[in-house]
């Protein structure tokens, strides 16, 4: 047997657009986060937007 080791390619790092759709608890965890924020945001804007009754 002769000691010829293996060649290995070098890891390529994985894009984190990729590492981020790839993982279905992240989507979960912005699919609830985003609209959240938004709404809340939205909301606020309403409210500060409401005339000062007289």
């Amino acid at each position: 047997m002769s000691d010829e080791t293996t060649d290995v390619q070098p890891t390529e790092r994985i894009p984190t657009m990729q590492r981020i759709l790839d993982n279905p608890f992240i989507l979960l965890f912005i699919g609830v986060v985003f609209p959240s924020v938004f709404y809340i945001i939205w909301g606020i804007v309403e409210i500060v937007n409401i005339p000062i009754a007289p």
